[in-house]
């Protein structure tokens, strides 16, 4: 695949301050790369991320796009969204962009996560943020976990391979460094298991009594993090999850991000961004990742415009 390299020279003497500068808002300059995430049983080469990725170069013209893989080959990448450690694949993730030779050298990029690719973007985030990233979009995610796992749609063998282990075994040691949902599984009713096996989302929610302070200055460096729940959700149990809401399935009570202690004690740094006008709730029509091409379009004008005033040169090639 053939690709532009934008080369980005430093327009100060020194390379080492690029993340300080400030960015240019105008019109002029470059427009910072984009990173996609997508979500479970999806791929980096498919059809409908690489129409995403052709809506965000129309809606900022000259938008570097990279679709975030576990693996060149799009059935490994499409594998590991079911089977996998999750913080081992963040950590690929965080030494692939480290090293890509365009991303590694932007002063700054978007992100924007689908469904569970919301939360793994946001642990890219806090556990390495290189490059940094400046806005955060996540549409239906699970950024406070799932009390019920997504049913199977037929014929996925897959999925269904591993349901009933899933299901049972949600706390073993294998489950939880195997079978992707599981990392991300919370059930209110059971806190004490979760707080005590989850292999992921327990931590980089800031939820056990040692707090990670390099989680909450990496989330700080956000200029905004915007979460997009969907009104017809059925996908995701609970759909406010998308919004760090806590629901309760027997009681059916809800708590608002802003009421629960997550917020108040300030875990992740949300209030913070929250106070600054950085933290941005949106709820859009359909069920899950019913995306049309003008919530795209819109979310990226509004949120990916931002251009950085930088040297470009194009060579081509081989990636």
């Amino acid at each position: 695949m053939r690709l532009f390299v934008l080369l980005y020279a430093v327009l100060s003497a020194n390379a080492a301050t690029i993340p300080q500068r400030p960015l240019s808002s105008g019109n002029s300059g470059t427009p910072l790369p984009l990173l996609i995430w997508h979500g479970l049983g999806d791929r980096y080469d498919r059809e409908g991320i690489k129409e995403v990725k052709e809506l965000a170069e129309k809606a900022n013209p000259g938008t570097f796009v990279y679709p975030v893989r576990l693996s060149e080959d799009g059935s490994a990448d499409q594998r590991a969204t079911f089977v996998g450690n999750v913080n081992e694949q963040v950590e690929y993730v965080c030494k692939d962009l480290a090293s890509h030779p365009i991303l590694s050298t932007a002063p700054a990029i978007n992100a924007l996560g689908f469904s569970q690719g919301g939360q793994f973007l946001r642990a890219y985030v806090e556990r390495c943020n290189n490059p940094p990233v400046a806005s955060l979009v996540t549409f239906g995610a699970q950024h406070n976990g799932i009390a019920e796992f997504q049913a199977c749609k037929d014929g996925d063998w897959l999925c269904n391979g591993w349901e009933g282990i899933l299901k049972g075994q949600t706390w073993t040691n294998f489950v939880q460094t195997t079978l992707v949902p599981a990392q991300y599984f919370r059930n209110p009713d059971d806190l004490e298991n979760y707080l005590e096996y989850s292999n992921f989302l327990a931590d980089i929610n800031n939820e056990r009594t040692k707090k990670n302070a390099t989680y909450v200055e990496n989330m700080k460096k956000l200029e905004k993090f915007v979460m997009y729940v969907f009104k017809n959700e059925t996908t995701v149990v609970p759909k406010w999850s998308g919004w760090f809401d806590e629901f309760n399935l027997t009681s059916a009570k809800r708590t608002k991000l802003q009421d629960r202690t997550l917020y108040k004690e300030d875990w992740l740094g949300l209030r913070w961004l929250d106070e600054r006008g950085r933290l941005v709730f949106k709820e859009t029509e359909g069920r899950h990742m019913t995306l049309t091409d003008k919530l795209l379009m819109d979310t990226f004008t509004e949120y990916f415009s931002k251009r950085v005033d930088v040297l470009v040169a194009k060579e081509s090639l081989d990636l």
